[in-house]
């Protein structure tokens, strides 16, 4: 598949003019093109294309590239050329301008760390300083396929995450609505009319009929209150701070807890073990693989580990101050630095806490089904026991 497609007005060396489509990689690609077939471009335009390019590129995109660029560089396909073949090829619009404006500053003269460095932000800065330490260690091709092995698991992560989690943000979503509705509409209607009857209304019925009221009233307020909220917490989450704050409050939620500590930690082994085959030092890759976690708990305890390895400590003497790596990790780290093995037992131990969490998001479901239930049972009683309690009330009346 082709870059992209130019439409063209020329004059061919008759005199005569010719419209037609050209695919090139960039406009200056089809002016070369047209002039390499005899003509001569008067009018030279990127024709429209029907599909919306994506706004984003995904870290399975970035994955797959990494794979094809470590294929092509162990067949030494040079850089440039390699890089510009997969973004002929590539269906982001994003990511394919991306890559040719890697590859045509790699042709300027630049190395690949100084190409990728402007785009630090797409890739992230666990791969550019890897791959600035395998270009100075020249074992770029094996780092290249660690780097999207790494980046596979972190998209299989993710995906498992989204999957566990979407039965029950399903299951809350219309829970919440069909509460909504009874408490908006049907418990006001009957809570008016059993007064007009006569029935004095329990509190239970009193409460939920002066909250369904006031939504219906005061919606747009809910609405600020909600919307604000989440402008909050959005907000909150990015400060440090704020995000620290909130990452203790889901350690210590019970299912929640054990999924975020086996992701930090697969992912901080991982890392750590893929810098350091990189080249990369002890306390850089130290550093590298606390910011890759994305958990202010663990990056505390890699600056503890870092600050205690500068003042000449060992890691395995360091490792044990560590309040948020679990007693395997730990010890398997320090094995590795006794036996000179650390990236072969950092691998050991990814593996470990990725299969762990691979168990428990697929049974997520299973495990936050109970709670579901009791939520539901719970709701669903106290909206018919303010239904049911004044009528039973008025039975007794009429009797």
């Amino acid at each position: 598949m082709s870059v992209a497609t130019f439409k063209y007005s020329a004059v061919d060396k008759s005199g005569a003019r010719r419209r037609g489509d050209v695919k090139a990689l960039t406009e200056q690609d089809a002016y070369r093109k047209l002039t390499i077939e005899g003509l001569t471009p008067i009018r030279l335009r990127a024709a429209r294309s029907r599909r919306r390019p994506s706004s984003r590129i995904s870290l399975t995109e970035i994955s797959q590239f990494t794979y094809q660029l470590a294929v092509l560089m162990e067949a030494r396909i040079p850089i440039a050329d390699g890089l510009l073949s997969i973004a002929e090829q590539e269906t982001n619009a994003k990511f394919r301008t991306l890559l040719i404006d890697v590859a045509s500053s790699i042709q300027a003269g630049a190395t690949i760390t100084e190409s990728l460095e402007p785009h630090r932000r797409v890739f992230g800065d666990v791969y550019v300083s890897t791959v600035n330490a395998a270009e100075k260690s020249g074992n770029m091709v094996s780092v290249l396929e660690m780097l999207a092995e790494m980046l596979e698991k972190q998209s299989e992560a993710v995906k498992q995450m989204r999957g566990a989690l979407t039965y029950p943000a399903v299951v809350l979503i219309v829970l919440s609505s069909a509460t909504l509705f009874l408490l908006v509409f049907v418990v006001p209607r009957f809570a008016s009319m059993f007064e007009q009857r006569g029935v004095e209304l329990p509190m239970l019925t009193r409460l939920l009929q002066a909250f369904g009221l006031s939504v219906r009233q005061w919606w747009w307020l809910y609405g600020i209150g909600i919307a604000s909220a989440v402008v909050g917490g959005l907000a909150a989450w990015r400060s440090t701070q704020g995000r620290a704050i909130i990452d203790r409050m889901l350690h210590r939620t019970p299912v929640l807890r054990s999924v975020l500590i086996g992701l930090a930690v697969g992912r901080f082994a991982r890392v750590f073990g893929v810098c350091l085959r990189s080249g990369l030092g002890l306390l850089e890759s130290l550093e590298m693989a606390g910011q890759a976690t994305g958990r202010p708990l663990l990056q505390r305890d890699a600056t503890r580990l870092m600050n205690q390895v500068r003042g000449g400590n060992r890691l395995a003497e360091a490792l044990r101050d560590c309040t948020y790596l679990p007693p395997f990790a730990r010890r398997m780290i320090a094995a590795g630095e006794e036996s000179a093995e650390m990236p072969r037992l950092c691998d050991v131990v990814s593996r470990h806490y990725e299969r762990e969490v691979s168990h428990l998001t697929k049974n997520m479901a299973t495990i936050l089904e109970p709670l579901l239930i009791a939520v539901m049972t719970i709701v669903v009683l106290a909206v018919a026991l303010a239904v049911f309690l004044p009528m039973w009330d008025m039975v007794g009346l009429v009797g």
